[in-house]
């Protein structure tokens, strides 16, 4: 079914005002390359800038086939998403460039970087791998959302 289809259920579009509060208040989501068969997806925590773009840090190994696909990318997807309840759910689906941010740039992003979440463990192997940041730029953004019961389920006003 279609968005369109699904709206008497109580599915709705979000707001560009929306979809930037709700990124603002995530923490991660999966991003998705480019690859010859499938994309190829990744869990990523991610920091926002408030406005127009992602930023993601990379820990990198030898033979890296994120930082490949990443660098071969024209365009790439990023979905983030929240789940309380089956009637209660937010989406986000971007589509952007993604580049590779050069080390002398990262100051400037510090504040944007502090505030993703990364796991534990990525914490401890940096200090023995090596890190690059990259940042998405959203070319296109689209939100839905559903928030209560469908109306078969709602109290009647009779």
């Amino acid at each position: 079914m279609s968005v369109d289809e699904l709206r008497e259920y109580g599915l709705v579009e979000m707001t560009d005002d929306e979809i930037r509060d709700f990124l603002s208040a995530r923490k991660a989501g999966v991003l998705g390359l480019p690859d010859d068969d499938a994309p190829y997806l990744l869990p990523l925590s991610f920091g926002y800038d408030g406005d127009s773009r992602l930023y993601f840090t990379y820990l990198l190994g030898s033979g890296s086939r994120k930082e490949a696909l990443t660098e071969a990318a024209d365009t790439a997807s990023f979905l983030a998403y929240s789940v309380d309840t089956v009637y209660n759910w937010e989406s986000v689906l971007l589509t952007g460039r993604i580049s590779l941010v050069p080390e002398s740039a990262w100051d400037e992003l510090e504040q944007v970087l502090d505030d993703a979440w990364r796991p534990g463990i990525l914490e401890s192997a940096s200090l023995s791998g090596t890190l690059a940041v990259y940042e998405f730029r959203i070319d296109e953004q689209t939100g839905i959302k559903h928030g209560g019961l469908p109306p078969a389920f709602e109290a009647s006003d009779g």
